[in-house]
């Protein structure tokens, strides 16, 4: 059985070609962070584009949202190494949802990542105390994603995403 991973944000514009598909009774909104003060190993912060200096912010990042009638866009992408995927989306808790994918090859699991509570709860904590952001580059790499599948997948985008409100900042990523 292969495994397939349902990609909705920064992971679409990964594969060019990748099959579109659909998550119905979801919507995706800006939901997870991580707190750009902490150091991980094998992780990543981020710092100011114009200065170089690494502010006290909660860096926001897309997640899914059960939403009744809603649904989400994306794209189905071979995962032949969940750990390391996992790894690299330790903000979400990988859930199964071939049950609920349109457009899945027979035979296939299919995974999405949506927030973890410790995700979700430093966006809390980020919105409750004025330090949450996200970065100008990561929307722009999503937008870039969904225009790239054509017009009619960067719409469906635009009409199931929420960004909520969180200030846009220009930040460059470092890779620990």
């Amino acid at each position: 059985m292969s495994d397939l991973v349902f990609g909705y944000g920064s992971l679409v514009g990964v594969a060019p070609g990748a099959p579109i598909a659909r998550l119905p009774g979801f919507a995706r909104r800006l939901g997870v962070a991580m707190d750009n003060a902490v150091d991980l190993p094998g992780y990543k912060y981020f710092v100011r584009a114009d200065d170089g200096t690494r502010p006290a912010v909660h860096v926001a990042f897309a997640d899914l949202v059960e939403a009744g009638r809603s649904t989400v866009n994306g794209v189905l992408l071979a995962a032949p190494d969940l750990a390391a995927l996992d790894a690299r989306e330790r903000n979400y808790d990988r859930v199964e949802v071939s049950d609920r994918i349109e457009v899945a090859p027979p035979g296939a699991r299919v995974w999405a990542y949506v927030g973890s509570p410790e995700g979700r709860e430093r966006f809390a904590r980020g919105r409750a105390a004025g330090t949450l952001a996200v970065a100008r580059a990561y929307v722009e790499a999503i937008r870039a994603g969904f225009r790239s599948l054509g017009p009619d997948e960067h719409r469906a985008f635009l009409e199931s995403t929420d960004l909520g409100g969180v200030p846009v900042m220009a930040l460059d990523r470092v890779d620990l």
